[in-house]
């Protein structure tokens, strides 16, 4: 069963960066969103080349430094913000899990949460 989760309002995400978000209140970012625009990308915080990995060296700090990669900090992975799909690094070829996102009338962004 999945459940609907508001994150923020769009003004609130900085076009052409990247947010953590703890949307379930587990005390940790469990999940990260890209704004591009109105383009919106929401992965889990969680890099396949080793499961539980956090990917940002710091709160937020989930691009390269020219903001078009999102980067496992831990392991210099880098992905595609649009696809997920590592480009570079240990974890080649494998993706970044998605999180649905819903942006209403208003530009609130909430994800869809499964379970």
């Amino acid at each position: 069963m999945s459940r609907v989760v508001f994150l923020c309002r769009l003004d609130e995400l900085p076009d052409g960066q990247s947010r953590g978000f703890d949307p379930l209140g587990t005390g940790n970012d469990t999940l990260l969103v890209v704004r591009q625009g109105r383009d919106l990308h929401a992965w889990r915080n969680d890099c396949p080349h080793q499961a539980g990995t956090v990917m940002a060296w710091r709160k937020d700090a989930y691009l390269n430094r020219d903001g078009n990669r999102i980067v496992c900090h831990a392991h210099g992975a880098q992905f595609d913000i649009a696809t997920g799909v590592c480009t570079l690094g240990p974890c080649l070829g494998q993706a970044l899990t998605r999180v649905p996102l819903l942006l209403d009338s208003a530009d609130h962004v909430h994800a869809v949460i499964d379970g």
